[in-house]
Order: structure tokens, then C-alpha cells, then sequence
């Protein structure tokens, strides 16, 4: 199918922001990428909704709940940003889209980061973050979604609630997940250079931040390693101009194999989170789809 003019314009504009050339440095510069964080949504983006904080260990949740409806219905969104940044603007104006769409409760996590904190400290507040969210809505009403580093948190959450026996939540939606915090993977090497957002080297230097005695298999930094059975119905979206598409495929025969029911949309020719970036015709239908899948 053609691309958009959106398409060529944020291609065009991520070049400009110069990600990749911070991404091509090691370590990475996190300081450079904070930058770019909105800790807290503009109010006017969400001036229907009611925004108060909750905090959970070194986690703070902004809670956004619909005004007009009483939502019986939470969606936790945990964000990207490799470990070490984030959220940002990308990240609120989704969330605007879809809370206003589905008129679900939205809590999204800004849980502590790294260099600061490592994977155990990261992966225990998410953990106490799906708890409390157990004492207010039923599993059944619970979805979870991440983005890049945000849906590895998801996947190695599901992976430590089953292993627990605790009770998972009835979907997950995982955008450009990062599967193996390793990199090892042959062919990404190809992909790099398509890829115009991120680069091996930063990436890697964001995961061994947060890695725990520097362990890279770790299944809380590296989920591909963990075990999928029973995982609950997933939205995966996955783009092939980007650096951790070509785990994402290893990812996706395991989620197969272990009969989990899943939905994949690739983004062909698209970057990393194509899903939430602005102005591209693409993104839009992506984030339909998304909001569809929310919405069953």
C-alpha cells in the first residue's frame, strides 16, 4: 500500500530529532533523552476526565477516569522509553484517543528507571501496581498495554503472575515489545539500517543499566526466555524498520506454539511504536484497531 505523506514527514522529523545518533552511543545518554518527558498529561487534553495520583512503592500512577461514565473497566498502560525515559508527549495523546474512546479508567505507570533503579526494583513496583489494581476491578476487566521497554514489563508480569498462580488480566496489548535485551539476534544487523529511530548499541547500553549483575537473560529484562503459556488474548503490533522486529518474530512462533490467542498487525516499512506516533495515516488505523480490540 502507498505511505502517507504523514509517513515521509515523521521519518523525516525523527531524523531531524537526531534519536538514532543518541541511540548510536554507548552508554546513552539518558539525561538527553529526558528531555523529552511529560511526567504529567497537559490538563487540557484530558479536561473531561478526572486526573488524581497514586503512589505504589517508587511507582506514580496518573489515574484518568471519564467524568460522564462510572468506569468499571481499567486499562494499564505501561510506557516505552528503554528503562531510562519517559513518558512522553506520544504517550498522552494516545492515551486521550483511547481513553475517550472506550471510557476506560487509564492508570499509566511512571515506575522508577534507570540507571537509578535495575530490573528486580522496576518488575517488584509493577507487580504491587497489578495488585492494588486487583483490589478495585475484577481481572476480567483489566488490560494491559506497553510500549517497547513498557510491553517487556508486560510480558515478564503476565510470566510472574502465572508462575504465581495469581490471576491475569483478560488482555494484553504489546506495541513493538523488546523481546531479548541481548540484541544477539543476526539479523538485526540488517534491519539497523532501515531502522531510523534506534540502534543497537544505545539500546543495549539502556538494558545493561537496568540489568541486575548484568544479566541480559534475565526473563524480567528478557521475556523471550520466560514461558507463554496461558497468556491472555493479545494485540500485537510489530514493524519491520525496526530494530526489535526480528526477536518479535521468535517471540511470536513461541506465543504459537504455546496456542496463545493473538492478533498481529506489521507494520510494513514502519518504525519502532508506529502506533503512536503523530500525523501518519498508518498510525490512525493502527490505534483503531487497538481501540477495537479494547472495546470486545
Amino acid at each position: 500500500m502507498k505511505k502517507s505523506f504523514g509517513y515521509y514527514l515523521v521519518r523525516f522529523v525523527l531524523k531531524l530529532k537526531g534519536l538514532k545518533a543518541i541511540f548510536s552511543t554507548s552508554p546513552v545518554d539518558y539525561r538527553k533523552l529526558r528531555k523529552s518527558d511529560v511526567l504529567l498529561p497537559p490538563r487540557s487534553l484530558f479536561n473531561s476526565a478526572r486526573i488524581s495520583m497514586l503512589n505504589v512503592l517508587k511507582t506514580v500512577i496518573v489515574e484518568i477516569t471519564p467524568v460522564e461514565n462510572s468506569a468499571d473497566r481499567l486499562l494499564i498502560y505501561l510506557h516505552g522509553g528503554a528503562f531510562i525515559s519517559g513518558p512522553a508527549q506520544h504517550h498522552w495523546d494516545s492515551l486521550k484517543k483511547i481513553g475517550n474512546a472506550t471510557h476506560m479508567t487509564l492508570w499509566t505507570c511512571r515506575y522508577p528507571r534507570g540507571p537509578e533503579s535495575q530490573i528486580d526494583e522496576i518488575s517488584a513496583n509493577i507487580d504491587e501496581v497489578y495488585q492494588l489494581a486487583l483490589t478495585r476491578f475484577n481481572p476480567t476487566a483489566i488490560v494491559i498495554a506497553g510500549d517497547s521497554a513498557g510491553a517487556t514489563l508486560a510480558m515478564a508480569l503476565i510470566q510472574r503472575l502465572r508462575a504465581k498462580q495469581i490471576a491475569i488480566p483478560k488482555k494484553l496489548v504489546l506495541i513493538s515489545p523488546v523481546a531479548d535485551a541481548a540484541f544477539t539476534n543476526p539479523e538485526i544487523k540488517e534491519v539497523e539500517r532501515k531502522d531510523v529511530m534506534l540502534a543497537k548499541t544505545g539500546v543495549l547500553s539502556a538494558k545493561q543499566m537496568v540489568a541486575v549483575d548484568g544479566d541480559l537473560n534475565d526473563q524480567n529484562l528478557s521475556p523471550l526466555y520466560g514461558s507463554f503459556d496461558g497468556f491472555p488474548e493479545t494485540l500485537f503490533f510489530a514493524a519491520t524498520n525496526d530494530i526489535t522486529y526480528p526477536d518479535q518474530k521468535l517471540l511470536i512462533e513461541k506465543m504459537k506454539n504455546a496456542q496463545v490467542q493473538y492478533k498481529l498487525i506489521i507494520g510494513e516499512d514502519m518504525p519502532h511504536i508506529w502506533p503512536l506516533l503523530p500525523i501518519m495515516r498508518e498510525s490512525r488505523v493502527a490505534l483503531a484497531d487497538m481501540i477495537s480490540f479494547l472495546k470486545q
